[in-house]
């Protein structure tokens, strides 16, 4: 059986999917078969695997750090925001169904064997398990039910770490708050404390983490700097869904859904030193962008319904009739049809008029399209002709078909065609479909040349190579920062 460690924060977005992610690559360097797990996820970025199953990123980022395919035993239990009091419940990788917070809530305990028996599967085949908690442990209400912070640890008999967000401020109380809201067994099991995202000298820090291992009488195993790295976000606070960004000489603008899903799905545009990504959610922030981008969304009626009240709309409308490029993904993709119908009743039933500069219809169904899928994009004309023969490769993850109409196919995959192209407006279901570089470059190139600015012709790192080297930098400063003597005691190898 595996040896085990466990990730668990203060609060959520404190660090505990990268320091996850960090443990996971440098046990791997030091030649540790490693796995991550988490028993319980809620977001709306999700993958497909191999062999269909939909998981959290998360888990599939920390998969990507320690070398192997990710696997949905390593996320067993994913929850998927439907609003503010209900989330589809997807169990080892299938839809199970939707639930309200109190039903699930009665519910938790049923889930306990499914949880154990991922958890005892990967067990048996890796050396090292680091288990990634949720949110905070200390949520006393909800503590009797807990499957995810406490309540995995002692179903795994894990070892715990807590990880403090110190920029934010409030770090020790927040840690010593943590402790004193914990039970003798679970106090038992917190083996150190990691200071996470500090800016500043570490010095004048030292008295403050003497007197919290004074008050707690649990180890500070380290204090992690802020690590500007570039890896995969899932928390709806990543910070790559704010505006505070450089202007450069290509503005890509993603339209910020209420209920945006799969944000990750434009991160390759970040790593091009000539383009800003913006994530916007009103016309006075949407200014003159090169090109709109419409996302997945975990709810295409609804979103639909707040981007024409927001205005949004009319101003997508405007730009493409402008002949300006626009580009939908997913439920973006089916927003810029004519209608979207729900006869059974996925999100409420109905139908409703789409944006219209697409000519397709879309119909919604129960079944839930999950499935990895490499294509070719189709000749096209208008703006979007040079993509033309690129290979994509991406995954599907919607409940609903669509018929094109009128305009040609964007892609042929699988032998099937995907998506929709009508001069300067195309879509596509395919999450992923910009991670080629190929297709990335060309986009960016196609946007340069409307604006008459010459860009090298400077090849991108293509993203798995990319990706390595940022869980090799991550890896490299956290290896730094802890002491990583005492987390190897901690795991139980010496």
């Amino acid at each position: 059986m595996a040896k085990v460690i466990m990730v668990q924060g203060t609060t959520s977005n404190a660090g505990k999917s990268l320091i996850t992610a960090a443990l996971c690559r440098i046990f791997k360097q030091d030649g540790f078969k490693t796995a991550p797990f988490k028993s319980q996820n809620m977001a709306l970025n999700s993958y497909i695997t191999r062999d269909g199953f939909e998981m959290g990123r998360a888990q599939v980022m920390q998969a990507e750090a320690c070398g192997i395919e990710p696997d949905v035993r390593m996320n067993p239990i994913l929850l998927k925001p439907t609003g503010d009091k209900g989330s589809q419940v997807v169990l080892n990788g299938r839809v199970f169904r939707d639930m309200t917070a109190g039903e699930y809530y009665t519910y938790k305990e049923d889930m306990i064997p499914h949880i154990t028996k991922a958890f005892n599967s990967l067990s048996e085949e890796y050396d090292i398990i680091v288990i990634e908690g949720a949110g905070s442990p200390a949520e006393i209400n909800l503590k009797q039910q807990d499957i995810v912070n406490m309540g995995m640890a002692k179903i795994a008999d894990s070892p715990v770490i807590i990880v403090g967000d110190i920029d934010r401020g409030g770090v020790f109380a927040s840690l010593s708050g943590t402790m004193l809201l914990f039970d003798d067994e679970e106090k038992e099991r917190v083996k150190g404390f990691v200071i996470n995202k500090f800016r500043g000298d570490v010095d004048l820090l030292t008295p403050g983490l003497k007197m919290l291992e004074d008050i707690t009488k649990v180890e500070v195993l380290g204090v992690v700097p802020y690590i500007k790295v570039d890896i995969d976000d899932e928390d709806s606070l990543s910070e790559r869904l704010t505006n505070t960004f450089e202007q450069k000489l290509i503005d890509i603008a993603v339209i910020k859904l209420p209920r945006l899903s799969n944000f990750t799905d434009f991160n390759v545009f970040s790593m091009n030193e000539a383009v800003s990504l913006r994530y916007v959610s009103s016309t006075r922030e949407l200014g003159n962008p090169d090109m709109i981008i419409i996302p997945g969304t975990k709810n295409t009626i609804d979103d639909l319904k707040w981007l024409r009240q927001s205005g949004l709309e009319a101003r997508i409308i405007r730009f493409a009739g402008e002949g300006n490029p626009v580009f939908g993904v997913c439920g973006g993709y089916q927003m810029l049809g004519e209608t979207i119908n729900d006869p059974d009743n996925v999100e409420g039933g109905g139908s409703i008029r789409g944006i219209g500069l697409l000519k397709m219809d879309t119909t919604f169904y129960s079944e839930k399209t999950t499935v990895q899928t490499t294509g070719i994009i189709n000749e096209a004309e208008g703006i979007f002709s040079p993509l033309s023969g690129i290979e994509v490769t991406g995954y599907e993850i919607h409940m609903g078909d669509t018929i094109v109409r009128e305009g040609k196919s964007l892609l042929t995959a699988g032998g099937k065609q995907d998506g929709c192209i009508f001069n300067n407006v195309a879509g596509s279901y395919i999450h992923g479909i910009f991670d080629s570089m190929d297709v990335a470059d060309t986009i960016v190139q196609i946007l340069a040349e409307r604006k008459g600015i010459g860009l090298t012709n400077k090849k991108q790192l293509d993203m798995k190579t990319y990706k390595e080297m940022q869980y090799d930098i991550l890896a490299d400063c956290v290896r730094k920062s802890l002491d990583m003597e005492k987390i190897y005691k901690i795991v139980g190898i010496k």
